[in-house]
C-alpha cells in the first residue's frame, strides 16, 4: 500500500510540475533581449529551403491529427526556453549541437521532458493491464519501472542528439574542406578576399555553405570581418576546422599567394584525415562482421554438437 501511494505521489508530481511548466512567465527584459539577438544570428536559424521543407513536414502532420497536444508542447518549449535564460544555463555543448542542427534549446528541453513523463507513466500503466490479466507482480515494480523508464527517457535524447550533431558536424568538416579549395582557385582568378569567400560560399544551396554564406553576409551587413564570422561560427557549432581556417584568414590577410598556398595545403589536409576517418570506419565495420560471423559459426557449432553430447551425458 506504501509503495502504491508513492508511485501515485511520484505521478501526481510529475503532473503538477508539467502543468506548472506550461503556465507562460512573463519574460525579463534580458531574456528578451537574448531573444532578439539569437533571432539575428542567421547561423542559428537559417537553414536551406530544401531541409526546412523536409524537416518541417512531419511536424505539420502531427499538428494536424494533434493540434492540441502540438500547441501544449509549443508552449512547453517557449516557457522552458524562458526558464534557461532566466536561470543562466550555460549548456554549452548541447547549445553547439542544437545550433549544428538549427533547433531550439526549448524544443530540445521539451523533448527531454515530455519523453520522460510519458515513459514515466508507462510503467503504471503497464503494471495496471497485466494485475487486470493475473500476471503477478510486486507492488514495488511499478515505481522502480517507472523511474528505470523516466530516466531513460529525460536520457536517450541527449545521445540522439549527440549522434545526430556527430553527423553534422563531419559533412560541416567536408564541406570546410572544400570551400577551401573553392576560395584558393578564387583567388587564384584575381578575385579580392571578401569576394572569394562570399563567391565560394554561392556554389551550392547545401546547408552548409548557407550557414557559411549567411554568416559572411551578417558580416557585410554589420560591418565585420569575413574571418571574424567564419570564426563565430566555427565557434558556434563547435568545428574546429572552420576557427583554424578563420584564423589563418586572418593572419594572412594582406598576402594572396600564402593565402592560396596556405588553404590548398589546409584542404588536403582535411580530405587526408576524411580518408583516414572513412578508412577506420571500415575497419570497424569489418571487424563487428567478422565478430557477428564467428559468433554464427560458434552457435552453429553448439547446435551441431548438442545431441550427441546430451546421449553421451545420459548413457554416463
Amino acid at each position: 500500500m506504501n509503495l502504491a501511494l508513492l508511485s501515485g505521489a511520484v505521478c501526481a508530481l510529475g503532473v503538477v510540475l508539467l502543468l506548472a511548466a506550461l503556465v507562460r512567465p512573463q519574460p525579463s527584459v534580458a531574456v528578451q533581449v537574448a531573444r532578439h539577438d539569437a533571432r539575428r544570428s542567421a547561423a542559428r536559424t537559417v537553414l536551406s529551403a530544401a531541409e526546412a521543407a523536409a524537416s518541417a513536414a512531419p511536424g505539420r502532420g502531427l499538428l494536424g491529427t494533434a493540434s492540441t497536444l502540438g500547441r501544449l508542447v509549443a508552449a512547453l518549449a517557449d516557457r522552458l526556453e524562458v526558464l534557461s535564460g532566466e536561470r543562466g544555463w550555460r549548456l554549452r555543448r548541447t547549445r553547439a549541437d542544437l545550433a549544428v542542427l538549427g533547433r531550439r534549446t526549448g524544443e530540445f528541453l521539451a523533448t527531454k521532458v515530455v519523453a520522460g513523463l510519458l515513459l514515466l507513466l508507462l510503467a503504471p500503466v503497464c503494471w495496471a493491464v497485466l494485475r487486470v490479466f493475473g500476471v503477478p507482480l510486486p507492488g514495488g515494480v511499478p515505481l522502480t519501472l517507472a523511474l528505470v523508464l523516466g530516466a531513460a527517457g529525460f536520457l536517450v535524447p541527449d545521445l540522439a542528439l549527440r549522434a545526430d550533431a556527430e553527423r553534422r558536424r563531419r559533412d560541416f568538416r567536408r564541406v570546410v574542406g572544400v570551400f577551401s579549395d573553392l576560395v584558393a582557385m578564387n583567388l587564384a582568378g584575381g578575385r579580392g578576399l571578401p569576394e572569394a569567400l562570399l563567391s565560394s560560399a554561392s556554389v551550392s544551396d547545401y546547408w552548409a555553405l548557407v550557414r557559411i554564406r549567411q554568416a559572411l553576409a551578417n558580416a557585410r551587413l554589420l560591418g565585420a570581418s569575413p574571418w571574424e564570422a567564419l570564426g563565430d561560427l566555427g565557434t558556434e557549432l563547435a568545428v574546429p576546422e572552420l576557427s583554424d581556417l578563420a584564423g589563418a584568414l586572418a593572419l594572412a590577410a594582406d598576402d594572396g599567394a600564402k593565402i592560396r598556398a596556405s588553404l590548398a595545403a589546409r584542404a588536403a589536409t582535411m580530405r587526408r584525415r576524411d580518408m583516414a576517418d572513412v578508412e577506420g570506419e571500415a575497419g570497424e565495420k569489418s571487424q563487428s562482421m567478422l565478430v557477428a560471423q564467428l559468433l554464427l559459426c560458434t552457435a552453429f557449432m553448439v547446435f551441431l554438437a548438442f545431441p550427441a553430447v546430451s546421449n553421451l551425458m545420459s548413457q554416463s
